[in-house]
């Protein structure tokens, strides 16, 4: 059977600033918290980082051409902070808005939409060096941020995404320590939820001030589909228990103008949460044209023999992390063919995801934001339609196909799922794994930046071009 998309339906690819870019010493760029973290010995497995990436700084045209050949109709991209405004409450750089400019009005020029992420991880160090996340103030910093960035690109950008994964920038980067700035305490890891979540309310604020409620905002989560064990009560509290680190600290504060009362007596022991200010939850809910969801896995959890998981205890999720101390939870070893991530596959997760937030928020627009794969892929000389070299890379092809007929099934059943966007448009920096892993439809030769195609591009391609599956 094949399913045919509506003719709106929006296929694109997705990669972020400070995995792509490069440049990181260029046009008045100053050192956001990656820069630092990556400096620092045993932080990133290869010792690597993301100072030359994939240069798309200086090949973004060439990328461009790429993402035609592709057919896709928009580009979810990041902007780097520090390139925007170097130094603390300094002047915006115009050679960094410049840069941007040129690179959006190439989107346009292709018929390709910009969905521009403010803030994909990469933290101006600045900000850092006084508390980062941790701190009321970087939330405040942001909303000039944002108001800067609507007024010297608003007319350029499709769609606006204030955050990126603020489970990923709160609790690996400051609870777990993963990732950047690299910081082990779980409350600060509460306190910069809040703060992400301040913040995003405060941008869409700002936006919405600068361009008119016709601007287009839109917010990425993670949200994570936790399976319980077994129909136990226990093993359904350990569910409810994770599910309210992992996605009910974003939808509560976001969309209902709450949190959770269970999440803070949770948490009774790492935070009175006190960085709580009467005002912020009207602040923090803000109407939303679109959800972002990227999804690429399950995981499934029972209740605890013992009292208590530690924060050295075994992780849980995207980019294999612990939350912060639940009592009772056991997150259990992922089965089936694993990713080279070592993450499940189970795409109904994203099929019963889109379905769940469609019932939760009916009329709110969904968007799978990045879904993606990594594999060891092989080179292989000739065979690609282009000429060249091409990677045979069956096992992503079939993630591909199978993840997007479990978008197809999800609006089959209702759910108003307007776009795709593969991750990602190319092999790129990640993060803390550095260079090793690939989730690219396009594989980087880092040695010579040269783009080779691989099968699941190719396969892409056939999907946009047909609009169905």
């Amino acid at each position: 059977m094949t399913f045919t998309f509506p003719p709106d339906f929006l296929w694109g690819t997705a990669t972020a600033s400070y995995q792509v870019e490069g440049a990181v010493h260029e046009d008045g760029r100053t050192p956001s918290i990656w820069d630092t973290f990556c400096e620092r010995s045993g932080t990133i497995a290869d010792g690597s980082s993301g100072a030359v990436a994939c240069d798309q700084y200086h090949r973004y045209r060439e990328d461009i051409e790429l993402m035609q050949e592709l057919g896709v109709g928009a580009y979810r991209l990041s902007i780097s902070w520090s390139r925007i405004i170097p130094e603390y409450r300094g002047p915006v750089n115009d050679k960094g808005v410049q840069h941007y400019r040129r690179v959006l009005q190439a989107l346009r020029d292709a018929h390709i939409r910009p969905v521009v992420t403010l803030y994909h991880w990469d933290l101006p160090q600045y900000l850092q060096d006084r508390g980062g996340w941790a701190v009321r103030e970087t939330a405040e910093e942001f909303e000039r941020y944002a108001d800067v960035l609507a007024r010297e690109l608003g007319e350029l950008v499709d769609t606006w995404t204030t955050l990126n994964e603020p489970w990923c920038s709160a609790y690996l980067g400051y609870g777990s320590g993963v990732h950047a700035p690299g910081i082990q305490d779980y409350g600060q890891a509460l306190a910069a939820a809040h703060h992400l979540n301040l913040a995003h309310g405060l941008a869409v604020q700002a936006i919405r001030r600068r361009l008119g409620d016709e601007a287009k905002v839109s917010v990425t989560l993670n949200l994570q589909v936790c399976r319980a064990a077994s129909a136990s009560p226990a093993d359904m509290r350990a569910k409810e228990q994770s599910d309210l680190f992992a996605n009910e600290i974003w939808l509560g504060p976001m969309f209902d103008g709450r949190y959770d009362p269970r999440l803070l007596q949770s948490t009774e022991g790492i935070s009175d949460w006190a960085f709580v200010h009467h005002g912020d939850m009207e602040t923090i809910r803000q109407p939303l044209d679109s959800l972002g969801i990227n999804y690429y896995s399950t995981m499934y959890v029972r209740q605890r023999e013992h009292d208590l998981v530690t924060a050295s205890a075994r992780p849980a999720g995207p980019y294999s992390s612990p939350m912060p101390a639940q009592e009772g939870v056991e997150v259990l070893p992922p089965e089936g063919q694993l990713t080279a991530m070592g993450w499940n596959q189970e795409p109904e997760g994203l099929r019963d995801l889109l379905v769940e937030m469609s019932k939760r928020y009916p009329g709110l627009q969904l968007m799978v934001t990045e879904n993606g794969s990594a594999w060891d892929d092989t080179v292989e000389n000739g065979g690609s339609p282009f000429g060249g070299e091409i990677v045979h890379d069956p096992h992503r092809v079939t993630y591909l196909e199978e993840h997007i007929k479990a978008v197809a099934e999800a609006i089959d059943e209702g759910a108003p799922v307007s776009g795709y966007f593969a991750w990602s448009l190319l092999d790129n920096f990640e993060w803390s794994l550095g260079y090793g892993k690939r989730f690219g439809i396009l594989r980087v030769n880092y040695d010579n930046q040269e783009r080779i195609w691989k099968d699941s591009g190719l396969r892409f391609r056939e999907i946009v071009r047909g609009n169905a599956i």
